[in-house]
């Protein structure tokens, strides 16, 4: 649970400094661009949704996990959002050491 919880004030973090991208259309676009260090998408999020995110981290080999819940995303980064990409490599890094990808 404590590691959870960085995970989620490092999410805070990362939208206060503007390295942080939400939404599905955004999100894909950094990841079609390859500037998306690492995706995060919510454990309720539609399985469409899902499938899509992680056909195309797949496929341009960009690491990415479905973790939290959409409540739990939103409360960390202040708006209604089930994705969330990291675009910087000092915080992408800090991510995946934290969330073991």
């Amino acid at each position: 649970m404590i590691e959870e919880q960085k995970v989620l004030n490092l999410l805070g973090m990362a939208t206060r400094a503007g390295k942080l991208t939400t939404g599905e259309d955004l999100s894909l676009k950094e990841i079609r661009n390859l500037s998306a260090k690492v995706v995060i998408v919510a454990t309720d999020a539609s399985e469409n949704t899902k499938k899509k995110i992680s056909d195309k981290c797949n496929y341009y080999h960009i690491p990415f996990i479905i973790h939290f819940t959409r409540s739990e995303l939103s409360q960390a980064i202040g708006r209604e959002r089930t994705i969330c990409t990291i675009t910087d490599n000092g915080f992408g890094k800090k991510f995946r050491e934290l969330l073991s990808i």
